[in-house]
């Protein structure tokens, strides 16, 4: 169960980070969902076409990038409305998958990974390996680094950023082209081990990842550990459909009902301390 849930904590650990990285910066990356989806048919699309899962991880974390830089550019350079551009680039990525699907597979369902990958504990491992280096990194760049620092106040206090020469928006564009790539990567990491690219495989996983960032008081490693609970929850739902007369779909919703009321409790107990 532990295993497991080290597994399903990946990619809402890469998205969580990426998410923390533009909250930090001051732009809440409400299109998570959305790069999440895209990188997963991107590592799909990127692995059956070179016959290399490496290709497939690059691939997914291209396409993320790139849909981060259209919302980036809606909700940055033109001052959209960051909830509606958010929305629209989930949106965005949901009528444009199946499009690419069916240009390419002619299908606009499921598309089966063609590569073997080889033994899964390879590739949990080197996931989870993963996610523990980017959290360090991303920890290591908040809170030990100069562009941390701005990046920070950015979020915090742009005029003073500004005052001393440097823009916001330079940040807040950094660090939402690297939450593209984040959730790209997490998109690839979640088809490439399930071996398919299904509809809406993403799941919600994209609006966990923003709840983490809260539950972790916007800190890498609360992400992680916020991250590691929700996982928990999932594998139990999982495990409890084989013993408990409850129907399924009541289990298989029970991580988002679990994500409901932590946000819940959380934003109670903030309040209550703002008082």
């Amino acid at each position: 169960m532990i295993g497991n849930a080290l597994q399903l904590a990946v990619p809402l650990i890469l998205a969580g980070l990426g998410g923390l990285l533009t909250d930090r910066a001051g732009v809440l990356n409400i299109g998570l969902e959305g790069m999440i989806l895209v990188g997963a048919f991107g590592g799909i699309l990127g692995a059956n076409l070179s016959g290399s899962l490496l290709v497939g991880f690059a691939v997914g974390a291209l396409f993320g990038l790139v849909l981060s830089a259209i919302f980036s550019v809606a909700c940055i350079e033109l001052k959209s409305n960051i909830f509606i551009a958010g929305l629209a680039t989930n949106l965005l990525a949901v009528g444009l998958v199946p499009f690419a699907s069916a240009l390419v597979f002619e299908t606009k369902g499921v598309v089966r990974l063609s590569v073997a990958a080889g033994p899964s504990s390879w590739l949990g491992d080197m996931s989870i390996v993963l996610a523990i280096v980017l959290t360090v990194l991303v920890w290591g760049i908040i809170y030990h680094t100069v562009f941390g620092l701005r990046l920070r106040a950015a979020g915090d206090n742009p005029g003073a950023l500004e005052a001393r020469g440097a823009s916001p928006k330079r940040y807040q564009r950094a660090t939402m082209l690297l939450s593209g790539l984040f959730a790209g990567i997490a998109g690839a990491e979640i088809a490439i081990r399930l071996g398919v690219y299904i509809p809406n495989v993403s799941a919600g996983r994209g609006w966990i990842a923003l709840v983490a960032v809260f539950l972790g008081y916007r800190h890498p490693f609360g992400i992680v550990v916020a991250a590691l609970v929700f996982a928990f929850f999932e594998v139990l739902a999982g495990s409890a459909q084989g013993f408990l007369e409850i129907p399924g779909t009541v289990l298989i919703g029970l991580p988002y009902l679990f994500t409901v009321i932590a946000m819940v409790v959380y934003s109670a107990v903030r309040n209550r301390r703002r008082v």
